[in-house]
């Protein structure tokens, strides 16, 4: 604890961007434009402001995160979970907001360049401007605000949306001109994907977060279904990917994915048999690795058939 303590300000400002997190919100990225190659429409350009794009919009939501948490006191010195900048007193009030603010605008700037070359029709322009908008404010009112949807258990589904339908789907439609309803099957195992780290993050945290009013999905099942539905969630993803490829490919390229399954079920059996809090901090880590590397194994898979 005394070494985490003793952050220095730029080490601080690290913990608090979670850099780790940005492959999560990148993967769906990789498999939206994956799903647009498949089809032969692949542009560069567009992938890659949309990279640039969903890290910024990860960061904006880490950095809302830790201010909502500090203000309202979610962040005690007793949860499991690293402390934070704020919490130490390391980072002020203002220089948060700061940081919010410059967020939200470099956010905006980088989403309003992609729908700018992306998209010619003015209803795709009005319809991805009205989505960027609840993008960001959805990133902030996670724990800011007077009735933060993150403390009333709708975290996850927000992550689906955003995580998962979202940020694949448009992804895709921003590079190909058009949305196939078989595209929500990917996107859909990406948000489950995404709702699995976030539940791994709540299971750590679910005695402190319950003590302080922070009533995530996991404290509402409680610890024993949460485990269950954790195990669910990864389910789904793979039955989601599963039945897009025998729906749409037909050789055994597009199954990499499963090289994944013997991780998943090893992670799903080790939440299920541990009950400690403490003892659940490591999986949050090897949750987002399992959720990229399935990601970039099926995109993989995808573009090879």
């Amino acid at each position: 604890m005394s070494q985490t303590v003793t952050l220095s300000p730029t080490k601080a400002w690290m913990v608090s961007l979670r850099l780790r997190t940005l492959p999560l919100a990148l993967a769906s990225i990789v498999t939206g434009s994956a799903m647009a190659g498949w089809q032969g429409h692949f542009k560069p350009v567009i992938a890659l402001m949309a990279l640039i794009t969903a890290a910024l919009l990860q960061i904006l939501s880490n950095l809302a995160n830790d201010y909502g948490d500090a203000i309202k006191g979610s962040d005690e010195k007793g949860r499991i979970g690293p402390l934070r900048g704020m919490q130490l007193g390391i980072i002020t009030r203002e220089q948060m907001r700061v940081a919010l603010m410059a967020a939200i605008f470099l956010s905006l700037l980088s989403g309003a360049v992609l729908i700018w070359i992306a998209c010619e029709k003015p209803a795709d322009i009005l319809g991805f401007l009205v989505l960027g908008v609840l993008s960001v404010i959805a990133a902030i009112t996670y724990t800011m605000g007077t009735r933060p949807y993150g403390y009333m258990g709708l975290g996850d589904l927000s992550v689906l949306i955003f995580f998962g339908w979202l940020s694949v789907g448009g992804s895709y439609y921003l590079q190909t001109g058009a949305f196939h309803s078989v595209v929500m099957l990917p996107a859909t195992a990406c948000g489950l994907l995404a709702a699995a780290v976030l539940n791994i993050n709540n299971l750590r945290d679910i005695e402190s977060d319950r003590l302080n009013g922070k009533n995530t999905l996991a404290v509402r099942l409680g610890p024993t279904r949460a485990r269950y539905y954790h195990v669910a969630l990864l389910t789904g993803a793979v039955f989601c990917l599963a039945i897009f490829t025998l729906l749409e490919l037909h050789n055994l390229v597009g199954w990499l994915f499963v090289l994944t399954v013997p991780a998943l079920y090893m992670q799903a059996r080790y939440v299920l048999h541990e009950t400690s809090p403490s003892g659940i901090r490591p999986m949050l880590e090897k949750t987002v690795k399992c959720a990229l590397l399935i990601n970039i194994l099926f995109a993989v898979g995808l573009l090879f058939s």
